[in-house]
């Protein structure tokens, strides 16, 4: 079977023009908890649906805007925007794409089991005009719609529902369906085989509409993914060339891997923020040994876990210099950063057990620290650092580390005191970084969707609202106030943002994203 899809593939090779079937071997530590593309706003997730699914706009190498399923869009009213579908499209199975798919896509991204939320929160419905126009209509104003809807993939409706899957997976209740291990998109890979904490084979589609426009120029037609969680085995694999490209080498190994020769190492800044969350819900806090109080809720309390956390020693030692330290929400990629409220607290030991002592905690308390294994640079790492730091003032702190899949389930269902979460912003907008992650979980599609130490501030919550519909320098201004409020609540612990290294063999070019997303369309194998 496999040696019959290496001549499929190189068949299809040779229909298209590329002279000859080319291979992109590529790992990295996690792999997908699922193949639905409305279930899970994951990166691990993302990274491999975003070669088989196209969305109505897409993004070009500089993470700018450009035509996808959409070959335009107007906003026609306040509340209505207009989208001219592409012709002549096809998914991998051979539906056409139509009008229809797009209402469906949209309303599908809407359903409660949709961690795509925060990407349609302000739409009311979508409505077909005609087979190639669709119009969607929000409940208020949204000027960054547009944003929101490239990260948004479009799915055959017949499709979906032949296979009951007219809703998306529930991962929290680690529901199996259709969508959990198949695809039917229409972008520039298809799914050949899916072996969950295997491997996951994509091969090229050659009907794909990307490939008449130019900056699509890659040659490969075939994708083999690997999760290796092995920081060791993934490089040993690279150096021996069973793998062509590793999206997440240790840091350790970089400068071996600089020096090697064969291959290449490029790096650069990712739009993506570390930082600690913290139950501010509960009244009594879990995995604790304080009884009927949650230290969490009291600011002192959170400011001495910040300021018992020394940030330099973690991106001196732990990261290698791999970070940029951070006192914010999200970096300057993303619009409303703003410099001036990019100060962290000061490291300070002694100030940290005088607030301990002033909260009511002079000997500290116990804690549990949540805490991934293989999704962040150094994650575990990180956290084993800081509950060294923590012990310091008394903080006695349990790390708690796991796998990707695991780790997002339980927090998910909030059974966590304190975790550290990655947050990129694929909008690149502030209001996708405040609503998810910040918004009282109230109901509303979107707010809150990641909020799982269920911070709620009236303030907060106002200024959010007003980022939804505001323009120009007052939507500017809010994001300004809501980011003086961040430092003053501490509803998170920021630590840096993250720097990410790409290490790969010298045969294949791909370009390095901010996004921290690889795009084979673009990929040359040599």
């Amino acid at each position: 079977m496999k040696a019959f899809w290496r001549a499929a593939t190189l068949v299809v090779a040779l229909m298209m023009g590329v002279a000859e079937a080319r291979t992109a071997r590529w790992a990295a530590s996690g792999d997908p908890n699922t193949m639905d593309p409305h279930s899970q706003n994951v990166g691990t997730v993302t990274m491999v649906l975003q070669q088989i699914y196209d969305s109505l706009i897409s993004r070009n190498q500089q993470l700018g805007l450009e035509p996808g399923l959409a070959t335009a869009w107007t906003q026609e009213e306040p509340t209505r925007w207009r989208f001219t579908l592409r012709p002549n499209v096809r998914f991998h199975e051979g539906e056409a794409f139509t009008s229809d798919d797009v209402v469906f896509s949209i309303t599908r991204a809407l359903q409660p089991t949709s961690n795509f939320g925060i990407f349609v929160d302000t739409i009311d419905r979508a409505v077909a005009v005609d087979g190639l126009t669709v119009d969607i209509i929000t409940k208020a104003p949204d000027p960054i719609l547009p944003n929101k809807l490239a990260s948004v993939f479009m799915m055959s409706r017949s499709w979906s529902e032949r296979n009951n899957a007219a809703r998306p997976q529930n991962t929290r209740q680690r529901e199996e369906m259709h969508t959990t291990r198949n695809t039917n998109g229409t972008g520039a890979f298809r799914l050949q085989s899916r072996e969950p904490d295997v491997r996951t084979v994509l091969v090229r589609s050659a009907d794909w509409w990307g490939w008449q426009v130019p900056s699509n120029a890659g040659n490969v037609t075939e994708i083999i993914f690997r999760p290796i969680a092995s920081d060791a085995t993934r490089v040993a694999a690279l150096l021996s060339n069973e793998i062509d490209f590793v999206m997440d080498p240790p840091l350790q190994d970089l400068a071996r891997l600089r020096n090697t020769q064969g291959l290449r190492v490029l790096e650069g800044p990712e739009v993506r923020t570390i930082f600690l969350a913290m139950d501010m819900a509960r009244d009594e806090l879990l995995y604790s040994d304080v009884r009927g109080r949650n230290p969490l809720r009291d600011v002192r309390v959170r400011r001495a876990l910040y300021q018992a956390i020394d940030i330099q020693a973690i991106h001196r030692t732990t990261m290698r210099g791999q970070s940029v330290v951070t006192g914010t929400l999200f970096p300057e990629q993303v619009n409303g950063f703003a410099r001036e409220e990019d100060v962290r607290l000061p490291y300070d030991q002694a100030r940290a057990r005088a607030l301990l002592t002033e909260a009511g905690y002079p000997n500290g308390f116990e804690i549990t620290l949540d805490c991934s294994n293989n999704r962040y640079i150094n994650d575990e790492q990180i956290c084993q650092a800081i509950v060294a730091m923590w012990a310091r003032i008394g903080v006695r702190a349990r790390l708690n580390s796991m796998p990707l899949a695991p780790f997002f389930a339980k927090i998910q269902r909030d059974d966590t005191s304190i975790y550290m979460l990655g947050w990129g912003v694929p909008t690149l907008d502030a209001l996708y970084s405040f609503q998810s992650l910040l918004a009282t979980r109230n109901g509303a599609q979107g707010d809150g969707i990641w909020n799982y130490g269920r911070y709620s501030n009236p303030a907060m919550d106002a200024l959010i609202q007003r980022m939804k519909v505001e323009t120009g320098e007052a939507r500017q201004a809010t994001i300004r106030e809501a980011l003086r409020l961040y430092r003053e609540d501490v509803p998170h612990i920021p630590l840096h943002h993250q720097m990410i290294p790409w290490a790969m063999r010298s045969t294949l070019a791909i370009p390095h994203m901010a996004n921290n997303q690889p795009y084979f369309r673009w990929a040359v194998v040599n």
